[in-house]
């Protein structure tokens, strides 16, 4: 499973990647909205852990704009 953690703050970020990859995942980890943008663009990811209060773009707004274009992941 491949997943994309969207969190601003760098060490939670970094822990939760850090739990997902020891139970066999593979995890990303996108610091603001508008990189997290980019690498949902560039690569299908299963399941999206998503911040709500994000820089650049707003985790909200993320959400929206992903659901409407028709992703295909699970954004929890």
């Amino acid at each position: 499973m491949r997943v994309l953690v969207i969190e601003d703050e760098e060490e939670l970020a970094g822990m939760i990647a850090e739990g997902l990859r020891a139970a066999g995942m593979a995890a990303d980890v996108a610091l603001d909205g508008g990189r997290a943008m980019e690498m949902a663009a560039a690569a299908d990811y299963d399941v999206l852990v998503l911040d709500r209060d994000l820089p650049g773009i707003h985790g909200d707004t993320l959400c929206r704009m992903l659901g409407t274009s028709g992703y295909p992941a699970r954004i929890l």
